[in-house]
Formats: structure tokens, C-alpha cells, sequence
């Protein structure tokens, strides 16, 4: 499986599937303007990726300072594959990066780890003023 790396615009987040070490990393802001078309392939590669690995330890980096409601219903497309994930054959660690000031965020990855209990879910409280 090859790695995926999509740049940040302005209105999507930087893309950094490393599937060769099991690191998962998104970072920035999601608005895109149809979000089904940029969540669909990244998606899909991560499908691909989970059908490969089994017995791994995935790490999910989730650094999202802002994601509208049209992202939000991909994300949830993307936590509930690696939730599958996570109750069949691989131990899935979601680092959820919020900014100490940004309370809407943590409760949004609170929310997260409420649906999907099998993921290893791991608040990481950083200043992103300075980050």
C-alpha cells in the first residue's frame, strides 16, 4: 500500500497516511467544498490499507482545529472503519490534539471516543498559537 499525502488548502486539511508505519495524520482545517468528494478517496485508501493489516498498532493523529458538518459525516465514516478495526484485529490509538484554550474541540473528541469505544482514544492538550 502506498502512502498518501495531500498538502493543506485553505479550505482542507494536510493529508499524511504513512500506512508503511501505520501512522494516520491529518492537521488543519475541513470545509471543503463538497467534502464527499475529498473524504471519498482517503476513505477508500483507508479501507484498503485496514484490509492488509492485522495484529497492528495504528496511530491516528487528529489535529483539526476546525471541520464543518458535511466533514464531520466523513469523519465519522473514517473513526467507525477504525473502530471495526480496533474490535477485530488491530489496536487503533487516536492522539486527539486540541488546542488548551479550545473546550469545543476536546468535547467534539469526547463525543468520538462515546461512539467509538474500541478506538484508544488519547486527548493531547497543545498551544496552538505556539505549535
Amino acid at each position: 500500500m502506498n502512502d498518501l499525502y495531500l498538502a493543506r488548502t485553505a479550505h482542507s486539511p494536510e493529508v499524511d497516511f504513512r500506512f508503511s508505519s501505520h501512522e494516520l495524520t491529518l492537521t488543519g482545517e475541513a470545509y471543503p467544498e463538497n467534502a464527499a468528494d475529498f473524504f471519498q478517496p482517503l476513505l477508500s485508501a483507508l479501507e484498503g490499507y485496514l484490509r492488509g493489516v492485522d495484529g497492528q498498532e495504528i496511530h491516528i493523529n487528529f489535529r483539526l482545529t476546525y471541520f464543518n458538518s458535511a466533514a464531520t459525516k466523513m469523519l465519522y465514516s473514517m473513526f467507525e472503519l477504525l473502530n471495526e478495526t480496533a474490535c477485530t484485529s488491530n489496536r487503533v490509538i487516536l492522539n486527539w490534539f486540541h488546542d488548551e484554550e479550545d473546550d469545543t474541540i476536546l468535547e467534539f473528541g469526547e463525543g468520538v471516543h462515546d461512539d467509538f469505544s474500541a478506538l484508544d482514544f488519547r486527548p493531547v492538550a497543545v498551544d496552538l498559537a505556539t505549535a
